[in-house]
């Protein structure tokens, strides 16, 4: 089991560092943490995860994407649909909650985290229900939902076709929020382009943060982006998402006095 490296310049995952290995290093948005799951979780791990998890082909590492393979919604889902992908998706209820609600729609759900990636396959598994409400009892399986276990940035960069995605969700990453480590935050300009690339005409980008000078950045970043628009004009905040539901790290966040950021941003 990878371990958490302990010095802020060590900050990525153990496999990226093997001797011998040159090939150039970006900074990661992430860090592999400890991945110990609950029973519930090792039970959805070990028996449900071959129906939601893409068998993604790896390159030099763990969670990368190999440049040969690109992702095929429809073989994958069996139709042609609109597709959203939601990157950090976390514990799932965001996503899971739109596949449950949006059968005419795929989702794809990226997270990096084991434990993360078991549990939006417990919350699958009772059809989109929150499984302390549904009382453990399963429900119907989503069958427009699919989990990547990737980097993000390589997926949007080689793994998905051109002008393939409907819309695209960055809800609450990492804010990174000391000076030193701001170069990890996911959303740049070199992301917007990536954004601009899998993104069809129309199609949203939406995001959403609890930190206001990350929401700042957010907001400059996609506003001086080639290939989109604001959709509530330049400078504009959008209101709040109705389709992301209320999360308890959200919660947080409001319950701490910080305001939440939302924003919308429309390929042209």
């Amino acid at each position: 089991m990878p371990e958490t490296p302990s010095r802020p310049d060590e900050l990525r995952p153990p496999t990226e560092r093997r001797a011998g290995e040159n090939f150039f290093r970006r900074p990661l948005s992430y860090v592999r943490r400890t991945e110990r799951l609950t029973v519930g979780q090792q039970r959805a791990w070990d028996t449900r995860r071959h129906r939601y998890l893409v068998d993604v082909p790896r390159e030099h590492r763990e969670l990368s994407v190999h440049p040969d393979w690109s992702f095929d919604a429809a073989a994958e889902f069996g139709r042609t649909a609109p597709v959203v992908l939601e990157i950090g998706t976390g514990l799932g209820e965001c996503i899971v909650h739109a596949a449950a609600g949006h059968p005419e729609r795929d989702h794809v759900a990226v997270e990096v985290y084991t434990p993360g990636v078991a549990q939006v396959i417990v919350r699958a598994g009772h059809g989109g229900a929150d499984p302390a409400d549904a009382g453990g009892a399963p429900g119907r399986d989503l069958d427009n939902l699919r989990i990547m276990q990737v980097d993000a940035l390589e997926l949007l960069r080689h793994g998905l076709p051109e002008a393939s995605l409907d819309e695209l969700w960055v809800f609450f990453p990492d804010p990174w929020p000391k000076q030193r480590h701001h170069k990890r935050r996911l959303v740049s300009p070199e992301f917007a382009v990536l954004a601009a690339r899998v993104l069809r005409p129309g199609g949203r980008w939406r995001l959403a943060t609890d930190w206001a000078q990350y929401g700042e950045v957010m907001l400059k970043v996609g506003d001086a982006a080639e290939g989109f628009r604001n959709a509530h004009g330049p400078g504009g905040r959008a209101p709040r998402f109705e389709g992301r539901v209320m999360t308890s790290f959200e919660r947080k966040g409001l319950d701490a006095g910080r305001e939440i950021t939302d924003l919308e941003f429309v390929r042209v």
